[in-house]
């Protein structure tokens, strides 16, 4: 298995990215919709195919929360995501494979249940030049601050990583 940042990246082969939080309704769809817009406002698009997915079921179909909504379209970030669970064949499918946090590190782990893709899970916060934590606080129970700090935090991981991918892309 090649290593996620060793892989060469063509638009016909684009390179997999999946951001996990719990519910996927805060913290991954942003993360998500960060992502895509820094990759279109670099010129990037087709090279990336870009998802996320919660290791709970609890919000399977919805779109992302309203706080997280109008916090990334206080920066002209549209979330049109729609939550869905993380499963195992995920695994195999993306390229590289982003925990919001610990607790879903652990999760995503636990469903790699013969230790094939450890190489492919990473921390978000690891690609973060500002990193306080190694975790992206949930900010689900509280106010409008803990989303903005929240959306801070995941652009400033995406730029990291997308500067990290960008080396990879074949012209």
């Amino acid at each position: 298995m090649s290593m996620p940042f060793d892989k060469s990246i063509t638009k016909e082969d684009p390179y997999k990215l999946c951001f996990v939080c719990l519910g996927n309704i805060c913290r991954s769809p942003t993360a998500e919709g960060v992502f895509q817009h820094l990759v279109n406002e670099r010129g990037l698009d087709g090279y990336f195919y870009i998802d996320s997915a919660g290791t709970g079921a609890y919000h399977v179909g919805e779109g992302a929360n309203s706080k997280s909504q109008k916090t990334a379209n206080e920066y002209g970030i549209e979330l049109k995501s729609r939550a869905r669970k993380f499963e195992p064949e995920d695994l195999r499918e993306f390229d590289l494979i982003l925990a919001m946090d610990h607790e879903n590190f652990d999760n995503l782990q636990k469903l790699d249940v013969r230790d094939e893709y450890s190489g492919k899970l990473f921390l978000m916060r690891e690609f973060d030049p500002q990193p306080e934590t190694k975790a992206v606080p949930d900010p689900y129970y509280g106010g409008i601050d803990g989303f903005k700090h929240v959306f801070d935090i995941v652009y400033r991981s995406c730029e990291g990583l997308l500067d990290k991918l960008e080396k990879q892309i074949e012209g």
